[in-house]
C-alpha cells in the first residue's frame, strides 16, 4: 500500500489563468486493485474484523462496484473469505469486475433488487447468518463509522496549507470524514454522482452526529454534475475525460472522478474559488471499472 498517498500539482492552463493553485490527492495510487476510498473505507472495518476473530468478510454491491472488487482484491490479500452480495441476477458470462473478483476468491450471493432495498434489516441479515454462516458485514461502499474514520485519514495526510478540498460522493461517507477532519478556514465540496444527490446532506449529518454542528457550515453539494444518473454518462463527460487526460496524464473514470474533474474545470470557469485559492482534488480510484464500463457500452475511452 502506498499510503500516505501522493499529493501533486496540476498544471492546467486554466488553473494559471485563474490563479489558482490546484493539487491532487493521488489515493488513486495507493494499490492497483484496492486504491481511492475504497481502501480508506475497508482499513478500520477490516482491522475490526481481524479483532474479532472472523475469517469471513461479507458485503454488498452492484455488478461493477469498485467497493466489490476492492473488498475481494484485499481479502485474498489478507486471507480472509470474503462475499459478495450483489443486487440483481447473474449474468453470464461475468463482467470484468465480478470476473476479477471471483478469481480473488470471492462468494457471489445474487438477490433481487426488491430484497436488496432490504439489506439494512435484522431481517434480511439473519437470513444471511442462517445462510452463510457467521461472518463480519461491511455495509455497501462501506459506508459506517469506520469507514467515515478511515476517510479523515485523507485530510490528516495533506501536509500544505488548503482552503478547499473536492471529492466525489455516492454515499456521503467519504464526504463526511473529509468533513470531519477540517481546520476552520477550510472548506469542502461534495460531487453527487447520482441524481437527487440532496440527499447525502442528511447522510453526512448522519455520520457525523454530534459533531456535525460544527463544520455544517463548512462544506457543499453541488449536484449539477451527476449526468443524468449514477452510472449514466453523456459524450461531454466521455469528451473532457479525454482531454484532461491529454493534458495531465490523468486518467479518471466515467463513473464517479469523471464527474469530480468536470465539476472542477467547471467551477474554475465559473469564478467559484477565489483568487490564490489552493484547492485539493482527492481522486477516489475507480479506475478498475473503466473495462466493464467499456465492454459494456462497446467504446474505448483512452484508446
Amino acid at each position: 500500500m502506498q499510503t500516505p498517498s501522493p499529493l501533486e500539482k496540476i498544471n492546467y492552463p486554466l488553473f494559471s489563468e485563474k490563479q489558482l493553485n490546484v493539487y491532487i490527492k493521488r489515493d488513486d495510487l495507493i494499490h492497483p486493485e484496492i486504491s481511492g476510498n475504497k481502501w480508506r473505507k475497508l482499513k478500520y472495518n477490516l482491522e475490526e474484523a481481524t479483532n474479532q476473530n472472523h475469517t469471513t468478510v461479507l458485503t454488498f454491491g452492484g455488478a461493477y462496484s469498485n467497493h466489490i472488487a476492492a473488498t475481494a482484491a484485499v481479502g485474498k490479500i489478507l486471507e480472509l473469505n470474503t462475499i459478495g452480495v450483489i443486487r440483481g441476477e447473474e449474468t453470464l458470462p461475468l463482467n470484468p469486475t465480478l470476473l476479477q473478483a471471483e478469481k480473488d476468491g470471492m462468494l457471489f450471493l445474487y438477490v433481487s433488487r426488491s430484497e436488496y432495498r432490504e439489506k439494512h434489516t435484522q431481517e434480511f441479515i439473519k437470513k444471511l447468518h442462517e445462510e452463510l454462516g457467521d461472518f463480519y458485514l461491511i455495509p455497501e461502499g462501506g459506508g459506517n463509522e469506520l469507514g467515515v474514520k478511515g476517510c479523515k485519514d485523507i485530510v490528516n495526510e495533506i501536509d500544505i496549507n488548503f482552503d478547499y478540498i473536492m471529492t466525489d460522493c455516492g454515499t456521503g461517507a467519504t464526504l463526511a470524514g473529509i468533513c470531519y477532519a477540517l481546520q476552520e478556514n477550510q472548506k469542502a465540496i461534495g460531487i453527487p454522482v447520482l441524481k437527487g444527490g440532496k440527499f447525502i446532506q442528511e447522510e453526512v449529518k448522519e455520520f457525523l452526529g454530534d459533531s456535525y454542528s460544527r463544520i455544517e457550515n463548512q462544506y457543499s453539494l453541488e449536484t449539477n454534475y451527476h449526468f443524468g444518473g449514477y452510472a449514466k454518462f453523456k459524450p461531454e463527460l466521455i469528451d473532457f475525460m479525454r482531454d484532461f487526460y491529454l493534458q495531465t496524464n490523468i486518467k479518471t473514470d466515467p463513473i464517479y472522478t469523471g464527474k469530480l474533474f468536470f465539476a472542477l474545470i467547471d467551477l474554475v470557469k465559473k469564478n467559484h474559488f477565489e483568487t490564490d485559492s489552493t484547492i485539493v482534488v482527492v481522486h477516489t480510484g475507480g479506475l478498475q471499472g473503466i473495462e466493464g464500463f467499456e465492454n459494456r457500452h462497446g467504446f474505448s475511452i483512452y484508446s
